[in-house]
């Protein structure tokens, strides 16, 4: 018997009290591999109201307890005791920063219905209903001993903040509802000064809350990744303009215009450095099966579409959506590599040369928060994908993991991932909030072997 039908947790016990999950529990799976690489297994379509729940129940990490690295790197705790650590960056000087953060209240009359309020429930069992702290911390390792000695709130009265971007002087933030810049002066623990507002970014109901950014190479263009305001678009197109995409806003005049579309939830963002090209994992819908649909990683072209909501993995159609658009489907860019169906594959970092253990040097680092959808669960780890000539060859090798326990409870679920000037790989743990720190043992790291998937 399935695991979501064996094991029920205490949401899915008043679900079932409903007769709500009925459905779910006759669905099978794929084995995970099945979902990764550039050409992933795609079943048939198995829709359902309700989609399968098989959530990992947030316990926090025990004392004596960190995720299991792989052969040849070293894991220790860069910060412990942090308020639900999302997003990280690193200062020029060395220092990290860490975005504290959690969804926004939603708009009265906005809440989603029961659908919004099962799903809340489960969400609330696997940790991510806590109020967001609204913060961005400082942490500073100035002994270089790889744990932070140094704790200080860098930004604060933020509203759920997520990625950050620093540009010659001037520091910018994509909170929930707005892009905003703040003067910067090296070496400061805390800006105290007013941000000012460079572009509002969509908000409202905010189904996907997170605004990704980066900043091109010039720092003249920034790059924000908004996700959909719905699964597959349940709640009307006009409630997706300037979503289900990543915006190119220019940093002196605030004007904002889709660089690419049809992303249903980017978020990791980053630069090949063999290719210059922008790099983006996006979270894929739910409620059509355990392996549909697989979420990705893919290469990003300027004015791309890339299916959502009316097609998925190209040119796949969704026959929820309606009415059809079938001049967009056949518009529909098939992303690069597939990362596994459900595994809300969040951070996304390329390996610059000394920035992490040398094996691992040009290839893709993948934070993956976790299913709370499929059953079996999905993700739960941080994995590399290796890339030849600027694009992806293989399948993924873990490189973290041990976030759930023996008891099906999650300890942790990995969220940004970021390689730091001195060689290190940090992930933030929003469930343990921890901020930890991968190293290798060696200079020479071995990569463990490729197909993994244990979590």
């Amino acid at each position: 018997m399935p695991r979501s039908c064996a094991r029920p947790t205490a949401p899915i016990l008043v679900l079932a009290s409903l007769s709500l999950l009925l459905a779910a529990c006759d669905q099978t799976a794929l084995p995970e591999q099945a979902g990764y690489g550039p050409n992933p297994q795609l079943p048939e379509p198995n829709p359902s109201w309700i989609p399968v729940m098989d959530i990992a129940p947030a316990v926090g990490w025990p004392e004596d307890r960190t995720p299991r690295p792989a052969d040849g790197l070293q894991v220790t705790a860069f910060a412990k005791g942090l308020d639900h650590p999302r997003w990280l960056y690193e200062l020029p000087n060395g220092d990290i920063l860490v975005a504290e953060s959690n969804a926004p209240p939603k708009p009265e009359g906005k809440e989603g219905g029961i659908k919004a309020w099962i799903k809340g429930l489960v969400m609330a069992e696997a940790g991510a209903r806590v109020p967001s702290a609204d913060r961005i911390t400082l942490l500073r390792d100035a002994d270089g001993d790889g744990v932070a000695e140094t704790r200080a709130a860098f930004l604060e009265n933020l509203t759920s903040p997520f990625g950050m971007a620093l540009v010659g002087d001037t520091f910018y933030v994509a909170n929930a509802d707005a892009l905003m810049r703040f003067p910067y002066e090296p070496g400061t623990t805390q800006i105290t000064a007013p941000g000012e507002k460079v572009a509002d970014l969509p908000a409202g109901r905010n189904h996907h809350w997170t605004k990704s950014l980066v900043a091109g190479p010039d720092g003249a263009k920034l790059y924000v990744g908004v996700g959909s305001n719905s699964n597959v678009a349940e709640n009307g197109m006009a409630e997706e303009e300037n979503r289900a995409a990543i915006l190119e806003i220019d940093a002196a005049s605030g004007d904002t215009r889709i660089y690419a579309g049809g992303l249903r939830n980017p978020v990791g963002m980053d630069f090949n450095p063999a290719t210059g090209q922008l790099w983006v994992a996006v979270n894929e819908r739910d409620e059509i099966g355990n392996d549909l649909v697989p979420d990705y990683m893919t290469s990003v072209q300027e004015g791309g579409f890339y299916g959502w909501p009316y097609s998925y993995f190209g040119q796949h159609v969704d026959t929820r959506v309606e009415p059809p658009a079938p001049d967009l489907v056949a518009k529909a860019i098939k992303p690069d590599y597939a990362l596994g169906a459900h595994t809300a594959s969040l951070g996304l970092t390329f390996v610059d040369e000394g920035r992490f253990a040398p094996a691992y040097a040009g290839g893709v680092i993948v934070g993956q928060h976790g299913s709370w959808n499929r059953d079996p669960p999905s993700g739960y780890r941080v994995i590399f994908v290796p890339f030849v000539d600027g694009a992806p060859s293989g399948m993924p090798q873990d490189l973290l993991t041990g976030f759930v326990n023996s008891e099906g409870e999650a300890m942790g679920r990995p969220v940004g991932v970021l390689t730091d000037s001195r060689g290190g790989l940090l992930v933030a743990d929003d469930v343990g909030n921890v901020v930890w720190r991968v190293r290798a043992d060696t200079q020479a790291a071995t990569v463990s072997s490729p197909g993994s998937t244990a979590r």
